[in-house]
């Protein structure tokens, strides 16, 4: 969410406030007067301090993957932002892609709905977007950081971005810096956080999708030469464009529509005239919104999903990290 100057100006009185408010509501929670619930299973936290993307889908996908592979049973906690009838785009990217083998609770109250799934036997938890969720106890709270959307000239919710004060940051038992690639100098400040387990994620291409031919995975070289038209309604498209770059993946012309957007017959007609008028021999978007295009046809021009993942270069110190806080907690219980 980018505004004009006039409009951030206008907004600062409003931000001023929600800042005060946020570190207020920390605070009571901090000192013990607003109560923190928690649960009997171990808890992992994946969060930001922002709107908009982070990583935290593929980070919550990276974790679960990791904990199934060890044998453990998952339960994802969530709210469904902007979802309905118990579900979102980015709950259904996650049951596509970890399919039935994790169990999912969602709602606003993530503590009720932990102690349901705990009774039909949950080794761990993971709490999506969990990290301003205060109300439940979190045994690992990891707070994503993206490289390419620096957080020093930031304001507070409405007028820029941030839903808490960097501050806040303080809560955090480790901090991973996403889209490393796209902002090398991001290194520098990393060595300088002392205070922190600090670890980097770059975005991985495993490799596209065609819409609505299943689950096969097919190269850079399977999709054509292109050109493509790339368009996408997520919290940070330009993060998305940059990355079809770093791919090789040639644009003729983009477009972005806002976060979560829910694509109708119109849009994709609108969408498809857009790819011919530019030149484009095909179209490529997210898995976030080929959730959105349920129920959506194209014509005749191919529409590919590019396929993700988050990768950790210290990806075994990340998660003993990990698996110490949590043998911690079981020798506490």
């Amino acid at each position: 969410m980018t505004l004009p100057p006039w409009l951030r100006l206008l907004l600062w009185p409003a931000s001023v406030l929600y800042g005060d408010l946020a570190r207020l509501r920390a605070r009571l929670y901090a000192q013990g007067t607003l109560k923190t619930k928690r649960l009997k299973t171990p808890v992992v936290s994946v969060g930001n301090l922002t709107v908009g993307g982070t990583g935290k889908t593929p980070m919550v996908i990276l974790l679960a993957e990791k904990f199934l592979a060890e044998g453990k049973r998952v339960a994802i906690l969530t709210r469904g932002y902007k979802g309905a009838a118990g579900t979102s785009d980015e709950i259904e990217l996650m049951k596509f892609r970890l399919q039935d083998r994790v169990m999912f609770g969602v709602g606003p109250d993530r503590y009720e709905q932990g102690s349901k799934l705990e009774a039909k036997g949950v080794d761990v938890f993971i709490l999506d977007d969990g990290f301003q969720h205060l109300p439940l106890f979190r045994d690992v709270n990891i707070l994503l950081m993206d490289a390419s959307q620096p957080l020093g000239r930031e304001s507070m919710l409405p007028a820029g971005n941030l839903r808490e004060p960097v501050s806040a940051m303080d809560r955090a038992d480790l901090l991973v810096i996403t889209r490393l690639e796209a902002s090398p100098a991001t290194l520098a400040t990393i060595e300088k956080l002392q205070d922190y387990p600090v670890f980097s994620a770059v975005t991985r291409l495993v490799g596209f999708r065609r819409l609505g031919a299943g689950i096969q995975l097919l190269s850079s070289q399977e999709i054509g030469p292109g050109p493509f038209y790339a368009f996408c309604g997520i919290g940070n498209p330009k993060a998305f464009f940059h990355d079809l770059k770093t791919w090789d993946i040639p644009v003729a012309q983009s477009s972005e529509f806002p976060d979560h957007h829910r694509y109708d017959q119109r849009d994709a007609l609108e969408l498809e005239q857009i790819a011919r008028t530019s030149g484009a021999k095909a179209v490529v978007t997210t898995e976030k919104d080929a959730q959105n295009l349920s129920g959506v046809s194209f014509g005749e021009i191919p529409v590919f999903i590019a396929v993700i993942e988050m990768e950790l270069p210290q990806q075994d110190a990340f998660f003993n990290f990990i698996r110490e806080r949590l043998a911690a907690r079981s020798a506490v219980v």
